[in-house]
């Protein structure tokens, strides 16, 4: 039998000192045919490990309904990992912030009334005790004492950064022991005092999470974990980016410096990103410090594996800083290949939106307020709502103030059919002028969900009063957008004239000899979604950064292939462009 376990100053494998040298692959951003070859990827920079988030509402979006097959196949995951000799961490949360929508956590438990998070109340303890049962039931027979090769398992993340409930963190623990985990277990904490007293046990082995100063901030860490191995369990190597900032890298020698300072201390090390990755569909998170800032649809993150997977000038570096400290296989993967460039027309089928077309589930009953997408049982990113509007509110005048509590948090006004404005949460904007009419259309967009701190499971849509000329609105219909449904509906409708200069679905067909990686030019359209083969690629915006969509080689197929395009405002020119690498927008210098 294999053992790892925590010695006085080492991690120690089978009794002997051991370093950790980890990256990490989130598998539920990485399109399940391409983990083999991200893993190997791992192993040739010299990695002897790769560490993986669980994403709770990845496996059970709706409650009940748990999946662990395809993009889910956590089991399946470990075992390449094992098939590549490495060595595996499991970090489960149940939050797992990631930048990925609601830190991982279910809309149905987070919009769950009166509901604590991340502390110990019943109701959320019952709902994270069973997720974590189904989770050590594919990690428990992983472990490496059991002939597998787990290694390490996380209880909560980042806890010190939210709470100080340590009754909480002790339920965890004492049920991923009960739950046959055998590992030793650790928690990750930004490396300031406050935090690290907040976020741990004294039975749990604590970690640090930093990309920078990293001589520092292990001495901090040392003087709250005086024994044991030192661990910064998320090297940050880079960055993510939101709609409408810049595209973020860091400098790739410096980056290696700071490797190399942690290695020479003797730490052990996970370099988060190893490989980012996509937030494929409507995935991503959002930040809110002030002023909402929803995650692009890449999560490149400047790591040392681009987003299509292919080493980058940091994986070099990375590489040869680890070569001084252990054996890196002499192999390297080649650089990335251009891919194929070329334009393929697009025929305009119109508004997608139009009464009757596809919303999914008939509207239900009108009612006094606009329903939340939580009370709607929405998971997808779009609601449209209706409301009659009475003819008094706007008096003897020809336009009236429209205002709402909050919009979340992209909200398109339509009175009578006709185009009003928008209005953006992340510009704080909550009211506009519309024009004397008969009918409010109201269509709402979830840019992303917070994935920290205290606005974990805010609802979304419409949110307080709407008020019209300071008379609130009541009698509200509400219709959920069903993307697949719309798409189908786009995929098989005739050409529609003029459709390109408002809202309106767009499909066209390409040839390909194999299938292959492609980079989907998006700036000559406005703001939406696009879909290859019926593959959801995520969200494209010309307020930027990112200007390219990656598409996945195993979405594509030989002979003829399909896009369609939902396209939410409008384009300049109804065209797919596919370009021969990423473009993820401007940096700032």
């Amino acid at each position: 039998m294999t053992t790892f376990t925590i010695g006085e100053t080492d991690f120690l494998l089978d009794g002997r000192p051991h370093r950790v040298i980890a990256g990490a692959l989130h598998y539920f951003r990485i399109h399940p045919d391409h983990w083999t070859d991200r893993i190997r990827k791992a192993r040739l920079m010299g990695l002897n490990t790769i560490e993986t988030y669980v994403a709770w509402n990845a496996h059970e979006p709706v409650r009940g309904e748990w999946d662990a097959t395809g993009w889910n196949d956590l089991g399946r995951f470990l075992d390449l990992i094992a098939a590549e000799g490495m060595h595996a961490i499991v970090r489960p949360g149940p939050y797992i912030c990631a930048e990925w929508h609601n830190g991982g956590l279910p809309v149905w438990l987070t919009s769950m009334p009166g509901i604590g998070l991340r502390r110990s109340e019943p109701r959320y303890v019952e709902a994270v005790s069973a997720y974590l049962r189904r989770v050590y039931e594919i990690v428990a027979p992983r472990q490496i004492d059991r002939g597998g090769n787990v290694v390490l398992v996380q209880i909560e993340n980042e806890y010190g950064a939210y709470g100080s409930d340590h009754d909480y963190l002790r339920t965890l623990t004492e049920l991923t022991r009960d739950c046959d985990i055998t590992v030793p277990l650790t928690t990750v904490d930004q490396p300031e005092p406050h935090m690290l007293a907040a976020g741990t046990l004294p039975d749990l082995h604590t970690t640090g999470s930093f990309g920078s100063r990293a001589t520092a901030r292990l001495a901090t860490l040392r003087e709250h974990q005086p024994t044991g191995p030192l661990m910064c369990s998320e090297f940050w190597d880079g960055w993510f980016d939101w709609w409408g900032g810049v595209h973020h890298t860091t400098d790739a020698a410096a980056s290696a410096s700071e490797l190399d300072d942690l290695l020479a201390a003797g730490a052990s090390v996970n370099i988060y990103m190893l490989h980012g990755g996509s937030n494929f569909g409507t995935t991503n998170g959002a930040n809110d410090k002030g002023r909402y800032a929803p995650i692009v649809t890449s999560y490149d993150y400047d790591a040392p594996l681009d987003e299509s997977g292919h080493p980058t000038e940091k994986y070099h570096a990375f590489r040869e800083v680890i070569a001084r400290y252990a054996d890196v296989p002499g192999e390297a993967p080649p650089a990335r290949p251009d891919a194929p460039a070329f334009s393929v027309p697009l025929r305009p089928t119109g508004d997608w939106l139009v009464e009757g077309h596809d919303h999914g589930d008939e509207a239900a009953e009108a009612a006094p307020h606009p329903p939340s997408f939580e009370e709607l049982g929405q998971l997808g990113p779009l609601v449209r709502y209706d409301v009659e509007l009475p003819a008094d509110a706007f008096g003897d005048a020809d336009a009236a103030v429209l205002a709402f509590g909050e919009v979340r948090d992209l909200a398109w006004v339509a009175v009578d059919g006709a185009p009003i404005g928008r209005l953006q949460r992340a510009l704080h904007e909550r009211s506009l002028p519309v024009p004397r009419g008969s009918r409010l259309t109201v269509l709402v967009e979830d840019q992303g969900r917070v994935n920290y701190d205290i606005r974990l499971g805010e609802s979304k849509g419409l949110i307080g009063p709407v008020t019209l000329g300071g008379r609130e609105l009541t009698g509200w219909s509400a219709h959920p957008v069903e993307l697949p449904q719309t798409v189908t509906a786009i995929s098989g409708a005739g050409t529609a004239d003029h459709a390109s200069a408002g809202r309106t679905g767009l499909v066209g067909a390409f040839e390909l000899g194999e299938p292959v990686d492609l980079f989907l030019d998006t700036d000559a359209w406005g703001k939406g979604y696009a879909f290859v083969n019926g593959f959801f690629l995520g969200r494209y915006w010309r307020n930027g950064p990112q200007r390219t969509l990656y598409v996945p080689a195993p979405a594509t197929r030989a002979g003829a292939n399909e896009i369609v395009v939902v396209e939410l405002e409008h384009v300049v020119d109804p065209v797919a462009a596919f370009v021969a690498g990423p473009e993820l927008g401007h940096r700032e210098e």
